[in-house]
């Protein structure tokens, strides 16, 4: 018999029960608007040269990508308050499909432009599986949950740098032009967000014990929004966290590519490659971050868990600064992989405190952390569509900043009514 309340085991392998199911399918939709979302980071190289794109275009078009997310992110967990998770996943894949699809009408920067900032809506998915994997889950386990879910959800950054060069080379070898190949290439991404829209609304519940609508939850309470939270320093804590590992992320899988081709000389397919390795580490570094963040909550509490989002924060800043001094590209992967690890880490160690700030606003608070890493992508954007700054500089320059913000985590004092009980930390990965 499944049970109608929120697991307290993680049965990752598991489809078993509709918490199990809305975890995979929640994931994986979260995977499919990230594909969709970097699709044209690693075409970049081609887009640049057909449509003349200066360095400072170039720039915009990065600060595009990340920017109508911020108010979209601001939105969604309202949207899920109201709505459910469920309709509003539906929704997000279905509109958002529209421009991913069409974005290969743009012919000109202008044009192009928009079609960046339209396409840039679907990464408010993302508040949508935070907020549907902490309706399933218990709180001794939703940072393990919720990192895993952002995690793979993230790969499809990296496997979208993979891939799209692969359908854009093959695209090329049934005689299409680089000119035709990138545009035939985003058809890919957008109808496999309605694939997902499908299976999503098939597949899934608001809740362990149903739909919104059928255990009689209330549109006019959920209209209630408690700004008090905006007055909590921890917060804007969070905020800053976010801003400055996922904000990073996401610049990275924008820019990666043109980095590694303009300053290493790779084929675009090449630098497709080794950016998609940066993308691959959520396939466990986030989800690690979780898991450490839960296990240090259960033993010292949310004391604990902030002194571990500090420290993961200084090593990634520290290894971004290596990333940016390598000497040679060998090198460069390393350091990549290095401060990727932290960065990744800080992400899931960052939604491991989020569920626990103000219970009562989960939507609203994840909306606010997460359209802070899309607010700190689009401030880093800045930096690489200087003419008198270097990416390698613009990468110097993070990782100091980096450093800074996790001294302000340091001294942030993290606090829950209810610290988490050990007995209750469980894991299964058999079942």
């Amino acid at each position: 018999m499944e049970t109608q309340k929120p697991l307290t085991k993680f049965n990752i392998f598991s489809l078993k029960g509709v918490q199990m199911r809305t975890f995979h399918i929640t994931w994986l939709m979260f995977f499919v608007c990230f594909f969709g979302w970097f699709g044209l980071a690693p075409l970049m190289p081609t887009i640049r040269a057909e449509l003349a794109l200066s360095k400072a275009q170039v720039g915009n078009i990065i600060i595009a990508s990340v920017a109508s997310t911020i108010i979209a992110r601001l939105l969604i967990g309202k949207l899920c308050d109201i709505f459910g998770p469920r309709k509003t996943a539906v929704w997000l894949l279905l509109i958002g499909s529209i421009p991913v699809i069409t974005v290969g009408l743009a012919n000109s920067y202008q044009t192009f432009l928009l079609f960046r900032l339209a396409i840039g809506v679907i990464g408010a998915s993302f508040v949508i599986t935070q907020y549907h994997t902490s309706m399933m889950f218990a709180p001794n386990i939703k940072g393990t949950a919720n990192a895993v879910t952002g995690g793979w959800g993230n790969l499809g950054g990296g496997v979208t740098n993979m891939v799209m060069p692969v359908i854009f080379a093959t695209i090329i070898g049934f005689g299409y032009t680089s000119a035709e190949a990138w545009r035939y290439a985003m058809i890919i991404p957008g109808l496999m967000m309605w694939f997902t829209a499908t299976i999503y609304w098939k597949f899934t519940k608001d809740t362990p014990q149903g739909n919104f609508e059928e255990i009689g939850h209330s549109r006019k309470e959920a209209q209630k929004t408690d700004w008090s939270v905006l007055a909590d320093w921890r917060v804007w804590a969070l905020t800053l966290s976010y801003a400055v590992c996922f904000g990073m992320e996401i610049t990275f899988d924008n820019i990666a590519s043109l980095h590694f081709v303009d300053h290493y000389g790779l084929t675009q397919a090449n630098a497709g490659f080794w950016a998609g390795v940066f993308g691959l580490m959520n396939l466990f570094a986030r989800a690690l971050g979780g898991v450490v963040s839960d296990k240090v909550g259960v033993k010292f509490g949310m004391r604990g868990k902030g002194m571990l989002l500090a420290l993961m924060l200084l090593l990634e800043g520290c290894g971004l600064i290596l990333f940016a001094q390598a000497g040679s590209f060998v090198f460069a992967i390393i350091s990549m992989l290095t401060f990727a690890l932290f960065l990744k880490m800080s992400n899931g160690a960052t939604y491991g405190i989020v569920p626990f700030v103000n219970e009562k606003n989960v939507g609203l608070i994840s909306g606010i952390v997460g359209a802070g890493g899309n607010l700190g992508g689009m401030a880093l954007g800045f930096l690489f569509k200087s003419e008198s700054i270097s990416y390698t500089q613009a990468f110097q320059y993070i990782g100091f900043a980096i450093i800074a913000v996790s001294f302000v985590i340091f001294i942030t004092r993290f606090n829950a009514k209810e610290e988490l009980d050990p007995e209750k930390l469980l894991y299964d990965f058999t079942e």
